[in-house]
């Protein structure tokens, strides 16, 4: 009996703390690829869910090939440098990024997914939204349409992006905040918990 796993894609992720778990339960989820494990320098841990620590940052190289997808799985609160840091290493590697969206989301059509993004279990993309890359859109994120949210921005737990709005670079929006109609978030802006922006 052929094994399918075989012919999946396989999966590196970057980064195993906490927001790699989340991470892990999207993509068994949703099935695409098959994780090799992940690239971690910081933990003691010998594997995270089940799944090897093969090392750190600097086995990346080692371990590029045509069927082999890195996505990075550092969380961002506040800062996303450790994010770009890892990106630039993944850029000048020439590694393939993954794109990874729950099959539990609701993302449009006519919406536009950028590599290196992740769209979490219960989260909304709505027409005409455009997410830039190494975005994290988090559980029950709502993204409007004609929303456009650039690279690097983490967009929290039940946080509401409405129609379009601009959410430049780096941004974080906790959870439970709301963004109105037609707002520009600035570049590295941080948004609190539940704060309304009119």
């Amino acid at each position: 009996m052929l094994d399918h796993n075989l012919n999946k894609p396989k999966l590196i992720l970057l980064g195993g703390g906490g927001h790699c778990l989340s991470v892990i339960d999207v993509v068994e989820r949703e099935n695409r690829y098959l994780i090799k494990g992940i690239l971690d320098s910081s933990t003691k841990n010998k594997e995270i869910l089940g799944y090897p620590i093969l090392g750190g940052d600097d086995e990346i190289r080692n371990l590029i090939d045509d069927n082999t997808f890195f996505l990075i799985t550092v969380g961002q609160i506040k800062n996303y440098a450790i994010r770009e840091k890892i990106s630039f290493v993944l850029k000048k590697s020439k590694a393939q990024l993954a794109k990874v969206i729950s099959p539990l989301a609701y993302v449009s059509k006519h919406a536009v997914i950028s590599e290196g993004t992740i769209i979490m279990h219960h989260s909304f993309v709505n027409a005409a939204a455009e997410i830039g890359k190494h975005c994290i859109i988090n559980t029950k994120a709502n993204i409007e349409h004609n929303v456009k949210i650039e690279d690097f921005c983490h967009i929290s737990t039940g946080a509401i992006v409405n129609g379009d709005s601009l959410i430049k670079k780096g941004t974080f929006v906790g959870s439970n905040a709301t963004i109105s109609n037609g707002i520009i978030i600035e570049k590295n802006s941080v948004i609190s918990a539940g704060k309304f922006i009119k």
